[in-house]
Parts: C-alpha cells; sequence; structure tokens
C-alpha cells in the first residue's frame, strides 16, 4: 500500500468570502477523486495561527512545529545546498524588496514580484561576502528564486544568536515559528536582540550594519538601474526574518512511522525540511512559465520516487502567490492549471487499487485578504480499497468540512495519523 500526499500552496480560501476558488474553478481531476474519497478539513497549525508554509509543512508531516523549533533561515539554507558553522553563523530567509532609500519606507516586499532569478543573482553576487566591519563579520547571500534570497550573517570569532527579531515588519516570531502578521508599519525594521545575551546583541549589530552597508550598493546596480530605466521597481533592499544558528535535533520521518518517504518540492524551503527529515529529495526544475512543462516534470519525478518509497510527498506552488496579490481569477486559474496538467494525468498513470492519492493544501491565502489565514483547509483521501466514502460532489472546502467523515481536525500535526489510519482500515 502506498501513499502520495499532494500539497497545493495555499490553495484553500475562507468561507466567509463564497464562492471560494475551489468553488468556481473548472477541476474535473479533483472532484473525481473527491467522489470516491474520504474526505475532512484541518486546521494547519491551530485555529488561531496564520502559518507560514514551513510550519504548516513540519505540522502536515506530523511534527508539532512549536517543539520542533527551527527558523526557517536554516530550511532555505539547506534547501538551496548551504551548511552554517553552528554558534558563528546565522541563516536567514530574505526578500528582495522595494524602499524608498532615506526613509527606509517599504513600497514593495517582494519587488512587484517582476525581479527574475537571474536579476537577483546578479544582486546578490555584488554583496555577497561583505565584510562588515564589526566583531570580524561578513554577510554571504544566495539568491534562490524570483525576489527570494539567503543571507548568513557570520563572524570568525564572536558567538552569534538566532534570539533576534526580523528586519521584516511583516513576520514576527513565537519562539522559531514564523507568525504573518494582518497589519504591519510599512518600514524597515532594526534588528533588536530578544534576550539579554552578548551574541545576540552582537547578532543585531551585524545584521544592522549589513542593512545599511547594501543600501547604497543595491539603488546603484546596474541591473536596478536598467531596471528604473524601464519603469520597474528597484529591488534595493533585503529584508530578513526567520533567523537560525543550529541543527536541530529532530527524528527522521522514516523512524517516526516506519515508512519510507519521498518529497517533491519546487521551493528551497521543501527541500530543505525534505533534507533534514531524511527524505529522498527529488530536486526539479524552478518554474519555468510553461505550466504543462512544468507539471510534467514533477509528476515523472513523483513517479519516480514512488518506485522505490511508501509515501510520497508532493508540494505545488500555484495557487499561493495569486493568493497574496488579491487576484482570485489567477487563484482560480493556478487551481485549473494543477488539475490538467497534474492531478489528472495522475490519475491516469496510478493504480488506486494500490496507491492512494492525498489532495490537501498547507495552509488557505484567501485573495480577499492577500495573506495566508488561520481557516482549516480541504483534504480528500481517495482509494479503491476504501471501507466507505463520504459522497462529495465536489471538492471544495464546504464539501469536506460539512459532509467529510473525518471532521474538522483541530491540529495539522495529527493529520498523517489520522490519513494512515484510514489507509490501514482502522478509521
Amino acid at each position: 500500500m502506498k501513499a502520495m500526499i499532494i500539497v497545493i500552496d495555499g490553495m484553500g480560501d475562507t468561507l466567509k468570502y463564497r464562492p471560494t476558488s475551489l468553488e468556481l474553478a473548472l477541476k474535473p481531476g479533483m472532484d473525481m477523486l473527491a467522489k470516491k474519497s474520504i474526505a475532512g478539513c484541518f486546521y494547519p497549525i491551530d485555529s488561531e495561527t496564520s502559518p507560514e508554509s514551513d510550519a504548516a509543512v513540519f505540522s502536515l508531516l506530523g511534527y508539532d512545529p512549536r517543539k520542533i523549533s527551527v527558523g526557517r533561515g536554516l530550511l532555505e539554507a539547506l534547501g538551496v545546498g548551504i551548511r552554517i558553522r553552528e554558534g558563528y553563523e546565522v541563516a536567514f530567509r530574505a526578500n528582495f524588496a522595494t524602499i524608498e532609500p532615506s526613509s527606509r519606507r517599504i513600497i514593495d516586499r517582494r519587488v512587484g514580484r517582476s525581479l527574475t532569478s537571474e536579476e537577483a543573482q546578479k544582486l546578490a553576487q555584488s554583496i555577497d561576502q561583505i565584510k562588515l566591519g564589526i566583531y570580524n563579520g561578513y554577510a554571504r547571500v544566495v539568491a534562490s528564486i524570483g525576489h527570494r534570497a539567503i543571507v548568513i550573517i557570520g563572524s570568525s570569532d564572536r558567538m552569534l544568536s538566532a534570539e533576534v527579531s526580523n528586519t521584516d515588519p511583516a513576520y514576527d516570531k513565537e519562539g522559531r515559528l514564523s507568525i504573518a502578521l494582518k497589519s504591519f508599519r510599512p518600514f524597515v525594521e532594526p534588528c533588536r536582540a530578544l534576550d539579554n545575551s552578548e551574541s545576540a546583541k552582537i547578532t543585531c549589530e551585524l545584521v544592522n550594519e549589513f542593512t545599511n552597508k547594501i543600501v547604497d550598493i543595491l539603488e546603484n546596480h546596474p541591473v536596478n538601474i536598467q531596471r528604473a530605466e524601464k519603469g520597474l521597481p528597484k529591488a534595493n533592499i533585503l529584508l530578513l526574518r526567520d533567523a537560525e544558528n543550529r541543527y536541530p535535533s529532530i527524528e527522521p520521518i522514516n523512524k517516526l512511522y516506519s515508512k519510507s518517504f519521498g518529497i517533491v518540492a519546487e521551493m528551497p524551503v521543501e527541500k530543505g525540511i525534505g533534507t533534514i527529515l531524511g527524505m529522498d529529495v527529488a530536486f526539479v526544475s524552478p518554474p519555468s512559465g510553461d505550466p504543462q512543462v512544468d507539471y510534467s516534470e514533477r509528476l515523472r519525478a513523483s513517479l519516480r520516487l514512488l518506485e522505490k518509497n511508501d509515501v510520497i510527498y508532493i508540494h505545488l506552488k500555484g495557487p499561493d502567490e495569486p493568493g497574496h496579490d488579491g487576484e482570485k481569477d489567477r487563484k482560480i486559474k493556478a487551481i485549473e492549471v494543477i488539475d490538467r496538467y497534474f492531478i489528472q494525468p495522475l490519475i491516469e498513470s496510478v493504480d488506486l487499487n494500490n496507491t492512494a492519492i492525498i489532495i490537501t493544501s498547507d495552509h488557505a491565502t484567501p485573495p480577499e485578504l492577500r495573506a495566508h489565514s488561520s481557516d482549516p483547509v480541504p483534504i480528500i483521501i481517495a482509494y479503491n480499497g476504501l471501507k466507505r466514502i463520504d459522497g462529495l460532489e465536489k471538492f471544495t472546502e464546504y464539501e469536506c468540512c460539512s459532509r467529510g467523515s473525518l471532521g474538522i481536525i483541530t491540529n495539522g500535526f495529527n493529520v498523517l495519523k489520522k490519513i494512515f489510519a484510514v489507509l490501514e482500515g482502522q478509521l
């Protein structure tokens, strides 16, 4: 018995604004599976927390993100093949952003989503290995996809700490857990020590020096001069968040469930999670803009992993960005594209007599809110050997939450156990 868990990033909406994107999307593949499934809904973390993707993915895989305590900066670094010197380096997730240089007012946290990966790489190279002038400090900067980057703040001889605040004002920290804020003051925040340790104070001094040094370099970089000439926003700052300075001790997922796991992921953070949990990681190309090419590659990678693993986790990014941008029509289209180019071909490629297909989302990103929300997300478990089916008509939040026999699961970290219980005939 094998299982394929397809997690469609940000696919869920809130039932406060209906019809939802799932209710409006034409998705015959998902709806066909829903009709032969057991279903339900779950809160990715809990009913109060609007989760970030890293915490939501950990939770969906059965780990309480408040207990495992790992900053996203490390996960992003591992996802692009970077390791840190524990104690002497701190990894941050970073966004290239657009600011007004003198006031540090943020104009766009993501450079209007118009920064290409090639442009970001050139900008990153111009500030990589920059010397910070205090505490023998330095920074390593690596661009990943689009406006995203990883920043490593280090010192050759001073201990550093992850107990520091974000310079990105859109996110707060609860321990190592990243919390998306519903509202924030649109200015670059100075890094603040979150405890009284000397290492945290030094780390913040280095972070703030890094921020000060890079603004002039990026503002006048040829890439940004060319962007300004084209009427495009400049990528003239990096906003840092989710610090981490050590490798946590987390039980490998294969040991936790006595099953072998593989993961297909587009983004560095999910690749980092797979790496730290000891999963069989399939590296696929970044999104090319051609969905047929991209999803065909992800499907091939999934089927290859299925041959040698019991459970395959597949993370597809599509609907999250249009949700953040408030573009409901584009979010609907993203769901339809995934159904057409991934879900329908997947159904034709696997035998539902011996392989279960599970479809869900890591969190809701309602276009009306332009942000992640704490709403429950839908889940279906489709498999020909189920003891019963719930009789859903379509795969939607309302159908799964109101008619699914799994009910509404209060914590995402209990979901995978429920899935295995269903597949083993215990539920």
